[in-house]
């Protein structure tokens, strides 16, 4: 094995459904060898210590990253990566597997392309025994070979931002000062920010990496953290455009991305409690006023007419909405 390797795989411990050796054998049975697992270990009592430290004895290319405390999965990604030596990173979650030609295929891909500081691919989300295709993966077709700056490709702003659908070279990391936040939806400005700050950006249209849970949060959760982070994260995103015109054509999927985001959370059964539903409602509208690109065509359709209640600010139209004809109703009477 090189003294360098070629991709960090960093892998969260905590395991809550037992998925954990699924992930780290997914990963170590590669044909691609030049790689090293980095496993963040902290005392939680769903991180399985005994497991981790049987690979990291078994096999030489696994290290562990032992923490003093429970912390969030910000926490234990920025500390994985801190220890990480290869040229990229790739931050898995225990309920993450990839397939057996993955990384070989990924290496190949940033040859061809000349090492680019992003690579791009898709997943799939197993959900009752079905595979679901990523969110992105209409995206990423349309993509060309080459590769690309943002300002190329601004629509890939739409896509949701996930740490695990993608490469991120280590030196555009370090440059950057990219680290992940504390709270939920850490992600989102990380990935925002990597994104913006790269100067090539390849794609490979391959279904590298399974997730084996129905939502995207990650079960680790985060001390203290709530479902209103999502709105500082926007922020934090949003804020990287100002005062930059080159960015204007980012604006427009950025923000389309920002208020799926938002209605998604509203409609996700168990995710907001009665009571924090109208306020969140009204960070969201907020939101809309505050950030919604000048001549913005929101989508068509009943997904159209959702946004346009979200921009009216009236929780009680937003609600009475759930039926389908109200909603026209509604959206007609507020023109």
């Amino acid at each position: 094995m090189r003294a360098s390797p070629m991709i960090s795989v960093i892998v969260a411990a905590h395991d809550l459904q037992g998925h954990l050796e699924d992930c780290l054998r997914s990963v170590l049975t590669q044909t691609f060898l030049h790689v090293e697992v980095i496993v963040v270990l902290d005392p939680s009592a769903h991180s399985p210590a005994d497991l981790v430290n049987t690979y990291a004895q078994r096999d030489e290319r696994v290290s562990v990253v032992r923490l003093a405390e429970a912390a969030s999965i910000g926490r234990i990604r920025n500390a994985g990566a801190e220890q990480a030596a290869g040229d990229y990173l790739l931050f898995l979650d225990s309920d993450h597997i990839i397939w057996g030609e993955t990384l070989q295929v990924m290496a190949d891909r940033l040859r061809a392309a000349d090492h680019p500081e992003i690579l791009l691919f898709d997943h799939t989300r197993l959900h009752r025994g079905r595979s679901w295709p990523g969110a992105a993966k209409g995206l990423l077709a349309q993509q060309v070979r080459q590769p690309f700056t943002p300002i190329d490709q601004p629509e890939l702003f739409g896509a949701p931002a996930y740490a695990w659908d993608r490469l991120i070279r280590r030196e555009l990391w370090i440059r950057q000062a990219l680290a992940f936040p504390d709270g939920l939806y850490e992600e989102i400005p990380v990935v925002h920010r990597a994104m913006l700050g790269a100067d090539r950006i390849a794609v490979l249209k391959w279904e590298c990496v399974q997730i084996r849970r129905r939502h995207t949060q990650h079960p680790a959760g985060s001390p203290g953290g709530t479902h209103f982070d999502v709105f500082d994260r926007y922020e934090e995103s949003f804020s990287l455009l100002k005062d930059r015109s080159d960015l204007d054509a980012v604006a427009p999927f950025l923000f389309t991305r920002m208020v799926r985001h938002y209605l998604f959370l509203l409609n996700l059964s168990g995710c907001l409690s009665r009571p924090q539903r109208p306020r969140f409602f009204q960070c969201a509208s907020e939101h809309y006023r505050r950030f919604v690109p000048d001549r913005y065509e929101h989508p068509d359709g009943r997904e159209g007419i959702k946004f346009q209640l979200v921009a009216s600010g009236t929780y009680g139209a937003f609600e009475a909405a759930k039926v389908p004809n109200l909603a026209r109703s509604i959206v007609a009477r507020m023109r």
